[in-house]
């Protein structure tokens, strides 16, 4: 009996009215981290592996694999926070992971880098990763509470269509200021892009605890938090000054986390941890399971690895299409390599990228006339590429070869300067596989500079000696 007098004090704290109510902003991360940090100044010595554990009990995140690998949390004695009741209602709704069925995805939060991300599975991660620092112990089941349960689920349910189609999407929110709602661009899989983002988040973040060594003490969770997200706090720097892990590195920071693993079998074997603690008797009549999970993994590494993150228009706040767009005919033989010049200067945050994307659509759109922004795709310097017309639709990019090839723009003027090296590894070493093993570039495809066909300056005297030292330049 002495468990249930325990268990019951803790609902009790757990409940108690001690801290002013949240009040729910919008959802982004920075008002999440904001809430997260007011629980911690009203409890100072609350350790982040007890407020991540009571963050999960407020969520409703107990199911039967949680509980396997991280235990139930109403049963962990630490799990106890004194949160009042306005409290409990927001992390609820901020964390609780659903799909309505008009399509709004809800627990997700839309962060600084311009991604969004399900919360769940992020948390779900730092919690491994703090629970096995804690114990000294691996953090066991760090990829199937994060990652692996939701795709091999995917995998499945959606065995019949085709593989490209078995995950994601991604999609739209009302206001990219002030978010509220997010709508996802066709029917959900089982493993949404924001699911995924959270889960290499958590992969992350729960390596990078659980790898602390003991005389190192886990930053408070707002900190762990601020620190992977709030990356444009380090007054605009390069990337690749930063030490720490930051979220718009995500894809190959869980690559190098993940890739080690043979992840065919941590699938299969998280699928049949499914089966045993969820029963779920459709896994076990489904034939070809080693198929299937194979040709899954192969459109995720394909679509969330070897693919760079692109912004989609929506996210960066472009204006419709004025006329009826073109198709392409891929894949195309050509890439034409462009910097925009105006603006002149390079663009380190999503926020600074996304409103060059805007005045760069204003002046094509208003002042040339276009149908729409002329390039394919454009760089920033903060980690991204940012969708233009996109992989099938023609471009206006490169006079009388817009049909035959992309173009992609650095932002920024480099006559006399290179991009930064992040911008020129995602158009080098990321958009190059994309695009070929997307079937958009040819294998053999051919890179011109825009200077090469057109009489131009473009790319910039600096720039166009460097990509002349890139695999599949042509003079």
């Amino acid at each position: 009996m002495i468990w249930l007098g325990q268990m019951f004090l803790g609902f009790f704290l757990f409940f108690t009215l001690t801290t002013r109510p949240i009040g729910v902003h919008s959802c982004k991360m920075d008002s999440f981290i904001q809430a997260v940090k007011q629980i911690e100044d009203s409890e100072p010595n609350l350790s982040p592996l007890a407020l991540v554990r009571s963050l999960r009990r407020s969520a409703g995140l107990d199911d039967e694999m949680t509980i396997y690998f991280l235990g139930a949390s109403y049963n962990l004695s630490d799990a106890v926070v004194l949160i009042n009741a306005s409290s409990i209602s927001f992390f609820h709704k901020a964390i609780h992971h659903m799909v309505t069925d008009a399509g709004e995805e809800r627990g997700v939060v839309l962060t600084p880098d311009g991604t969004t991300v399900a919360l769940a599975p992020l948390l779900l991660g730092i919690e491994s990763g703090l629970k096995a620092r804690a114990e000294g112990t691996p953090a066991v089941g760090l990829f199937p509470l994060t990652l692996g349960r939701i795709l091999g689920l995917s995998f499945f349910r959606l065995q019949n269509v085709q593989p490209c189609h078995r995950l994601g999407p991604n999609g739209c929110w009302d206001n990219m200021e002030h978010p509220k709602v997010f709508r996802l661009a066709r029917a959900a899989t089982l493993a949404t892009d924001a699911l995924i983002n959270g889960g290499m988040d958590g992969v992350i973040l729960g390596s990078r605890l659980s790898n602390l060594s003991a005389s190192e003490q886990p930053p408070a969770l707002s900190e762990i938090l601020k620190g992977y997200y709030v990356f444009s706090q380090h007054e605009g720097r390069s990337l690749n000054v930063l030490r720490h892990p930051v979220s718009p590195k995500r894809r190959e920071l869980s690559r190098a986390s993940l890739q080690p693993l043979e992840l065919h079998k941590e699938v299969m074997e998280t699928l049949a941890l499914v089966w045993k603690l969820e029963k779920i008797k459709w896994i076990a009549e489904v034939t070809g399971i080693g198929r299937v999970v194979k040709e899954g993994l192969n459109v995720f590494v394909h679509k969330y690895w070897d693919c760079p993150q692109v912004i989609s228009r929506c996210q960066w706040g472009a204006q419709p299409f004025r006329g009826t767009p073109i198709p392409l005919s891929l894949p195309l033989p050509f890439l034409y390599i462009h910097h925009t010049e105006n603006p002149s200067e390079p663009c380190l945050t999503f926020e600074k990228c996304a409103s060059d994307m805007r005045a760069i659509q204003r002046y094509h759109q208003d002042e040339r006339g276009w149908s729409d922004i002329g390039y394919s795709f454009v760089i920033g310097s903060e980690g991204h590429i940012f969708e233009g017309r996109g992989w099938e639709i023609q471009g206006r990019h490169t006079k009388g070869h817009n049909s035959i090839g992309y173009g992609v723009s650095v932002i920024g003027n480099y006559n006399s300067t290179l991009p930064s090296v992040e911008a020129m590894d995602l158009i080098r070493h990321r958009f190059y596989q994309c695009a070929v093993d997307g079937g958009g570039l040819m294998a053999n495809f051919t890179l011109h500079g825009h200077r090469q066909v057109v009489a131009t300056d473009c790319p910039g005297d600096a720039f166009f000696e460097e990509i002349k030292t890139w695999e599949h330049f042509r003079d």
